[in-house]
């Protein structure tokens, strides 16, 4: 012992220690990593553990596309560009079950717009919407964790002489209503 009481290891123990280290991050690469981030599986086991089957959903998760139907159970990630033209409205919409999770930031090319992010539920025939966010501005970033089924999303208002450019990104668990 040194005079801090810390043992003191020998190499031919660190060598051991370092190579056994190594032994199990590549047995963990082949075994899970591949399979899971890259659908490798050059074992079989990344299948019979599931681990192929994260790799398969993130190939199919879709980017830019517009769906329409039931819910995605998938996560996805959706980049749009919406042009609200001078004095109009416009309204964007995600098909949302209840209690799905959406990550949202839009920013216009600079002028700000009027909006109101709000949702509607399914079925519902008297008019009723809840309203999350209601002001005006160029800019804004959160996330929604829904209350009821249905349509949820925002309704901009261009009180300018110029059309606006919105820059949409979303992530989460959603279908495009449009």
């Amino acid at each position: 012992m040194n005079k801090f009481n810390v043992p003191v290891h020998s190499t031919k123990t660190l060598i051991k220690a370092g190579v056994i280290a190594i032994l199990v991050a590549i047995t963990l690469l082949v075994t899970c990593i591949l399979p899971a981030e890259y659908n490798i599986d050059p074992t079989g086991i990344g299948k019979t553990l599931g681990l192929t089957a994260i790799a398969e959903a993130s190939e199919k998760s879709p980017t830019l596309v517009i769906e329409r139907g039931d819910q995605n159970d998938l996560l996805r990630t959706d980049n749009v560009e919406i042009i609200i033209l001078a004095g109009k409205g416009l309204e964007y919409k995600l098909n949302m079950d209840k209690h799905a999770h959406v990550e949202y930031e839009w920013k216009t090319d600079g002028e700000p717009l009027y909006f109101d992010f709000h949702g509607e539920p399914a079925g519902d025939k008297t008019g009723y919407f809840e309203s999350f966010s209601i002001t005006t501005s160029n800019h804004m970033q959160g996330s929604l964790t829904t209350p009821f089924k249905g349509s949820h999303g925002w309704y901009w208002k261009n009180k300018s002489q110029q059309p606006i450019t919105v820059s949409l990104s979303m992530k989460g668990y959603y279908t495009i209503k449009g």
